[in-house]
């Protein structure tokens, strides 16, 4: 997060992971009914039940927060205690890899290859599963990948943890880019499953930090009071935009679509004339990860920054040093044009 606040700028930005931002003036709205205060206990009414509307859940099992990664953070804190063992896929996004050693647990991997396509493979999350583990950490769709879990293997992975008394959490901060045939969220696969989002990624709305946790009434409880010291009061004006963007999801999520769309087919015939990168090919999903055949990548990228103005987010803050994520949905001429800039430093 530290190097994305302060170096990833560029005139041609890749490093991006979310769609652009949807402009204020677009979202219909009173503005007339904006308050700043409210008397919110825990959670405002009519945005837990818009979030658990979304999801086809009771509003007892939403928790708002603020954004995916305070979202991740309330979960984990709620679940584990100092020492508990948890397993995350490998690569993970940073932050939710930096939670779990911060809560000091004993965190063990289970590795998502890129010979298999990046998929989860429920035969090795079973091979590194102990009696120990309280926790198995999944994103879905994959950051950096943007590969789907499909509800097979999440239900495989259910069946583990289950048998052995852990949960199952699942980031699906990204899940609502699967544009045709969205899944529902695996929190309905079984009771082990505890499921974060926000409006973050695909909506374009970064700004409300309107985030939340799908969990059982009685762990989503335990979360709440935990939040009490973290953000005990919501920012209000947040919660009733927040509110009216539900409204118009549709609205915001196929505006951001066209540009995700048009970037991902200048991506696939970027990849095709370009064999010094490769990448696992998805239909969907924000970010795509990229492989630099040959060569530093950190050289490289700091040589793209520098010499052709243009950004993409290193392998190694994924583990992955030979790597670079790229993002799509922000301007597609402008990703283009970055494309281009990427195939002049290859050359």
């Amino acid at each position: 997060m530290h190097w994305s606040k302060t170096q990833s700028r560029a005139r041609f930005n890749l490093a991006t992971s979310g769609v652009a931002p949807f402009p204020f003036r677009e979202l219909p709205v009173d503005l007339e009914k904006l308050e700043i205060n409210y008397d919110n206990s825990y959670g405002y009414a009519p945005l837990q039940d818009a979030i658990a509307a979304h999801h086809g859940v009771d509003p007892e099992c939403v928790v708002e927060s603020a954004g995916t990664s305070m979202a991740n953070h309330l979960a984990m804190a709620a679940i584990i205690e100092p020492g508990d063992e948890v397993l995350v896929e490998h690569p993970a996004y940073g932050p939710i890899l930096d939670v779990a050693q911060y809560l000091q647990a004993n965190v063990k991997r289970f590795s998502r290859t890129e010979e298999n396509g990046w998929a989860v493979d429920s035969g090795e999350v079973r091979r590194c599963v102990t009696s120990k583990t309280r926790l198995i950490v999944i994103t879905n769709l994959h950051n950096p990948t943007s590969v789907l879990t499909p509800d097979s293997v999440l239900r495989e992975i259910g069946d583990i943890a289950r048998s052995i008394g852990a949960h199952v959490l699942v980031d699906e901060v990204y899940l609502d880019a699967v544009y045709e045939g969205t899944p529902q969220t695996s929190f309905h696969l079984g009771p082990e499953f505890v499921v974060t989002s926000s409006l973050t990624k695909v909506y374009g709305v970064s700004g409300l930090r309107c985030g939340w946790i799908l969990a059982r009434p009685d762990l989503a409880w335990k979360m709440r009071r935990l939040n009490d010291l973290y953000s005990a009061t919501p920012v209000h004006p947040g919660e009733l935009l927040s509110v009216a963007a539900f409204k118009h999801l549709d609205l915001l999520r196929e505006r951001a679509r066209r540009i995700v769309e048009a970037d991902r087919k200048l991506l696939r015939d970027f990849l095709a004339r370009q064999s010094p990168i490769s990448a696992v090919r998805t239909d969907w999903g924000t970010t795509s990860f990229l492989r630099l055949q040959q060569g530093n990548a950190d050289f490289f990228l700091e040589r793209l920054r520098s010499e052709f103005d243009t950004s993409a987010v290193p392998g190694r803050f994924f583990e992955m040093p030979d790597h670079f994520r790229i993002g799509m949905g922000v301007n597609t001429e402008m990703f283009a044009e970055g494309l281009s800039r990427i195939a002049r430093a290859l050359a």
